[in-house]
C-alpha cells in the first residue's frame, strides 16, 4: 500500500506549475475514484452497454443491469482508460463523455467540479499524461480489495492535507481507534456473530470518508484473506457526510463494495437528518470535538420547537460552541427501538461531555435523559496522542438500549489510557497506537465486567446529584436578624451559597425520590455544625449530572518524605557551590 500510495501521488509531480500543491487532490483523488470504477466495471462493461442499447428506459434499465451483473451502478459510455490514451487529439472531449456515461446514482465527480479540472490540464497539456499514468495504476478489485482501496484514499487525503497544511483528522479516524469501537460494539451482540445470514443494518452520521463503515463491514464479514466473525452475514452500510471531497470518496467506496449508493447521502447531519425515520442496529460517529454549530443552529431549534421530546434532540441543547453531544443525542434516537430487537451505538468525544456545565444546563441535562434512560453502557478512556489532530483526552461512549440484564441501570467505566504503543513515525499529533493486543485486553475488560484496576460499575444513580443553594440571615447594625412580613428570616446574598449533594449521599439508593430526607442528612452533617444560622431555599435546588471519569480512576501518590527531599536539596546546594568556586578560580 505505502508504494501504491507513493506512486499514486507522484502522479502529481505531473501537475507542478499548473496546480499548487494544496490543489493537487482536486484531480488526484478524482482520477483515483475514476479509475477504480473502471477497473471494478470491466468484466461486465460490454455486458452493460447491450443492455443499455436495447432498453432505453432509465428504470428498467438500471433494474436488468443490476440483475444481470449485480452492480448498483454502470456506465454507457463506449470508453475505457485504454480507448482514452488512445485517442490523444480527442481526450478532453472522450473523458467529459466518460463521466457523462455513469448511472445518474454516480455524482461523486460533479463534487469535485472535475469537468473544470479537465478543461484546466487539457488547456495546459497535463491531461493525456495524467490519464497515461493512471490507465498504468492497477486497481482491479482481484489486485486491490476494498479495505486497501480505503487505506490508499486516506493516504492520499493525508498527503494531501499535510501539502495544504490542513487538517487530515478532520477527514477519517484512525483505523486502529476505529476496530477498537466496532470490536466493542459486536462485543455485546452475540447474534450478529453466530447467526448464518443475519443481516444488519450500520450507520455514520459523520462518515468521512466511510473508514468506520468499511471497518465494521470487513470486522464482520471479512475480506478475501481474512474471515470475519461471521462470513454468512450482510452488513448494510448507511453514512451522511458534509464535505463535498469525503462524501464522494465514501460513496465510491461503498460502491466498489456492492453497497446501494442511495444509503450515502450529502448534507448537514444536525440540520436535516437524511435518514429521517430510519433507525439502525448499530450506530457510529466521530464529529468533530468543540465544533460550533451556529449554521445549524436555526434548523435544529426549529426541530426541536416541532417535535419537542419526539425530536432528535429531546434532552435540551448544549452550548453553541460544541455540538458533540448534539450527535450523543442523534445516536440515541436512529437505535433500532426495543421492540425491533434494539441498537447499539458508538461515538468518540472529547472529556467536555462527560462533566461541563452545571446542574440543570443543557449538557447536564442531555447526561440526565441518557443516563436516566439507561442507555450509557459503557464509556471506554482511551491514550492521549491518539488522533492526527489532536492530542488531548478522548473518550468512546457505547450506547445500548436493551442491555444485558447483568447491565441493566449500571454503566461500566473503562480507564484504557495504558494499552498503547509508541508509533516508529508520529503521523501529525498521533503518537500512539493501539495494537491487536491493546484493543483485546480492553476488549476483554469489557466483556468481564468485573471491577478492577482499569474497570469499575457504577450504578446509574451514583451520577446524579442536587445543586442545593444555602442561604444565611441578613443582619442589621445591630447584629439582628433582618425580618421579612411573615417573620421569616431575609437572606444576606453577600453570603449564600451552594452545596453539590450526591444522590447516594448516606447510603440513598433511592435516586431523587430520596431527595428531601437525604439533602436534611448532609445539611445537618456537613453544613450545621459550621454555621449553625444556616438554611436551604429549596425552591432553588436543581438536579445535575456529571460522569466524573478521571477521579474514579484516581491513584494517590504518596509524597516523599521530608528527609529524602532535604538531602536531595542539599546535595543541589553542594553541586551549585561547586561550580560557583570553579567560576572564582
Amino acid at each position: 500500500m505505502s508504494s501504491l500510495g507513493n506512486f499514486v501521488w507522484s502522479i502529481a509531480d505531473q501537475l507542478r506549475g499548473v496546480y499548487r500543491p494544496h490543489q493537487y487532490g482536486d484531480v488526484i483523488l478524482p482520477m483515483t475514484i475514476l479509475r477504480r470504477l473502471d477497473c471494478v466495471l470491466e468484466p461486465t462493461r460490454e455486458q452493460v452497454r447491450d443492455i443499455a442499447y436495447a432498453e432505453p428506459r432509465d428504470e428498467l434499465r438500471d433494474v436488468k443491469i443490476k440483475k444481470a451483473t449485480g452492480l448498483n451502478f454502470y456506465n454507457t459510455s463506449p470508453w475505457t482508460f485504454a480507448k482514452l490514451v488512445g485517442d490523444p487529439d480527442g481526450l478532453s472531449a472522450n473523458l467529459t463523455d466518460y463521466l457523462a456515461g455513469f448511472s445518474k446514482n454516480i455524482d461523486v465527480f460533479e463534487r469535485f467540479r472535475f469537468d473544470s479540472q479537465i478543461a484546466t490540464m487539457a488547456e495546459k497539456n497535463r491531461l493525456l499524461i495524467v490519464v497515461q499514468k493512471f490507465a498504468d495504476v492497477d486497481l482491479h478489485p482481484q489486485i486491490i480489495s476494498n479495505a486497501e482501496m480505503g487505506d490508499l484514499y486516506e493516504h492520499l487525503i493525508r498527503k494531501f492535507a499535510e501539502a495544504s497544511n490542513e487538517t487530515a483528522g478532520e477527514h477519517f479516524t484512525p483505523r486502529d481507534a476505529i476496530r477498537l469501537m466496532v470490536e466493542l460494539l459486536f462485543a455485546g451482540d452475540d447474534r450478529a456473530l453466530t447467526e448464518k445470514g443475519v443481516v444488519r443494518s450500520i450507520y455514520d452520521p459523520t462518515a468521512g470518508t466511510g473508514g468506520m463503515l468499511s471497518i465494521a463491514e470487513e470486522h464482520l464479514i471479512g475480506t478475501p484473506d481474512k474471515p470475519g466473525l461471521n462470513p454468512d452475514g450482510r452488513l448494510r452500510l448507511y453514512g451522511q457526510e458534509i464535505n463535498d471531497q469525503s462524501y464522494a470518496i465514501c460513496k465510491s467506496d461503498m460502491i466498489g463494495k456492492g453497497q446501494d449508493p442511495k444509503n450515502v447521502k450529502l448534507g448537514d447531519t444536525l440540520a436535516d437528518d437524511l435518514f429521517a425515520g430510519t433507525t439502525f442496529d448499530y450506530c457510529l460517529s466521530n464529529p468533530p470535538y468543540g465544533f460550533d454549530w451556529k449554521a445549524s443552529e436555526r434548523a435544529v431549534k426549529a426541530e426541536v420547537a416541532r417535535a419537542g421530546e419526539h425530536s432528535r434532540f429531546p434532552a435540551g441543547l448544549p452550548s453553541i460552541g460544541d455540538g458533540q453531544m448534539l450527535f450523543l443525542q442523534h445516536l440515541a434516537t436512529k437505535m433500532r427501538p426495543i421492540k425491533d430487537g434494539g441498537g447499539r451505538a458508538g461515538i468518540v468525544l472529547n472529556g467536555s461531555p462527560l462533566f461541563t456545565g452545571a446542574a440543570e444546563s443543557g449538557p447536564s441535562k442531555i447526561r440526565q435523559w441518557l443516563i436516566e434512560r439507561d442507555l450509557v453502557d459503557a464509556i471506554v478512556a482511551l491514550p492521549t496522542n491518539m488522533f492526527f489532530n489532536t492530542g488531548i483526552a478522548t473518550y468512546v461512549w457505547v450506547l445500548d438500549n436493551n442491555k444485558a440484564v447483568d447491565r441493566v441501570g449500571k454503566v461500566q467505566l473503562i480507564d484504557g489510557t495504558g494499552f498503547y504503543a509508541k508509533m516508529r513515525k508520529n503521523l501529525g499529533a498521533k503518537s500512539r497506537e493501539l495494537s491487536p493486543t491493546d484493543r483485546a485486553e480492553i476488549v476483554k475488560l469489557y466483556a468481564e465486567y468485573a471491577s478492577s484496576k482499569h474497570s469499575k460499575t457504577f450504578r446509574t444513580d451514583e451520577f446524579g446529584y442536587w445543586t442545593v443553594t444555602v442561604e444565611r440571615p441578613l443582619l442589621d447594625d445591630d447584629g439582628t436578624a433582618v425580618t421579612d412580613r411573615k417573620s421569616n428570616p431575609k437572606a444576606d446574598t453577600k453570603l449564600r451559597d451552594t452545596e453539590n449533594i450526591p444522590f447516594t449521599y448516606a447510603g440513598n439508593v433511592a435516586g431523587d425520590e430520596g431527595r428531601d430526607a437525604t439533602v436534611k442528612a448532609y445539611v445537618e452533617s456537613e453544613v450545621l455544625p459550621h454555621v449553625p444560622d444556616a438554611w436551604v431555599d429549596h425552591k432553588k435546588t436543581k438536579v445535575g449530572y456529571e460522569i466524573p471519569f478521571t477521579r474514579h480512576f484516581y491513584e494517590y501518590v504518596p509524597l516523599r518524605p521530608l528527609e529524602e527531599i532535604d538531602a536531595d536539596l542539599n546535595k543541589l546546594v553542594t553541586e551549585i557551590m561547586d561550580l560557583l568556586r570553579e567560576v572564582e578560580q
